[in-house]
């Protein structure tokens, strides 16, 4: 087999979770090289174990993200109320996170209208919603450490909690 004939190093869950919060990321038409660098980087670390495991998990990681794949076709697979509720606080964390300049808004039309999918495909209750948005207190400075490393470092948690 070929490396690219070789199924994902990663869970079909992890898989489906990390689509997802891409989708999310690709919102507005643009997923910019840094942030998909600093992405693979933290992905890479919660998935693998050795150096040369992270480097493989980082081509083939970006390969994935590359792809772009709707929301409505990744987020029916994320089964659990645990994993559904994950999903929309990294997607509502990203989508806060991708402002490029102070003179635009935290979420543009294109992101807020995404959203908006995410939330009726996961079809959480209003409540946990609201709950999950209101946790979140979008200011700058927020992550010392980057919004990535934030979010790799939940995703984490929740992953070695759910294994």
């Amino acid at each position: 087999m070929t490396p690219q004939e070789l199924p994902p190093p990663i869970s079909p869950r992890q898989m489906d979770m990390l689509r997802a919060v891409a989708a999310m990321a690709w919102a507005d038409g643009k997923l910019e090289p840094d942030e998909i660098r600093l992405m693979l980087d933290e992905f890479a670390m919660l998935f693998a174990k050795t150096e040369i495991e992270r480097s493989a998990l980082k081509t083939r990681l970006k390969d994935y993200l590359g792809q772009n794949i709707p929301l409505e076709e990744v987020v029916p697979n994320i089964k659990s109320v645990e994993d559904r509720k994950m999903t929309l606080r990294l997607g509502y964390q990203v989508i806060q996170a991708s402002r490029r300049n102070p003179d635009e808004p935290m979420i543009n039309l294109d992101e807020a209208a995404a959203y908006q999918r995410l939330v009726r495909i996961l079809d959480l209750p209003p409540d946990v919603v609201a709950d999950i948005e209101a946790s979140i207190v979008p200011h700058e400075g927020a992550y010392p450490n980057g919004i990535i490393k934030s979010l790799a470092a939940r995703l984490h948690k929740l992953l070695g909690n759910a294994n």
